[in-house]
């Protein structure tokens, strides 16, 4: 039996939301470990001038807790 943990973060990226999302997860992996899944949550634009400026993920990352 396992026991796992979610938590929330927020990622960015200049190109595409599934490059904010592969950043995210990378990112997470840096700092949790067993890294079990990421669902997204939310995307949103920023605008700027009438053009997309970055794309923003908040994803929620599933990690399993060791013993």
């Amino acid at each position: 039996m396992s026991v796992a943990r979610v938590t929330e973060i927020s990622a960015t990226s200049t190109v595409s939301f599934e490059d904010a999302v592969k950043i995210g997860v990378d990112r997470a992996n840096k700092t949790l470990r067993n890294v079990a899944s990421a669902w997204v949550k939310e995307q949103t634009v920023r605008v700027t001038d009438g053009k997309i400026d970055h794309y923003q993920v908040n994803l929620m990352v599933t990690f399993v807790l060791e013993d």
